[in-house]
């Protein structure tokens, strides 16, 4: 004798095919009052005020070692000094007052990013 098994189609899935069905009919109906989405606005040109945003990097050559010296309006703020046969060394204006500190690594103690906000 063959027994059929019967499987029992939960409740929820005739719901859950329902629910999603008409969610679809609502968003086709909604069609007609819709406006056209307007034109973008043009993409704005290049800000230019004068200020210079990379810094001036000078690389000078000597016969035992090699400088970098970073500038930023004309500041400098830090220099970097690798010789022939040592590990380079960091000058570094941390405070802003002119002077240079040296550092071994620029990770050596953490400098936090500092930038001028107001200046006359």
């Amino acid at each position: 004798m063959l027994q059929k098994t019967i499987r029992a189609v939960p409740m929820a899935v005739p719901g859950l095919f329902i629910l999603l069905f008409s969610s679809a009919l609502f968003a086709e109906s909604g069609e007609a009052g819709l406006q056209p989405v307007p034109e973008p606005p043009p993409i704005p040109t290049r800000v230019e005020s004068g200020e210079v945003l990379e810094p001036d990097i000078t690389i000078i050559q000597r016969a035992q070692d090699t400088v970098q010296e970073y500038r930023l309006n004309g500041r400098l703020y830090a220099i970097k000094v690798i010789p022939k046969n040592a590990p380079p060394y960091y000058l570094v204006d941390t405070d802003g007052d002119g002077s240079l500190d040296y550092r071994e690594e620029l990770e050596g103690d953490l400098l936090v990013p500092q930038w001028v906000l107001f200046s006359w």
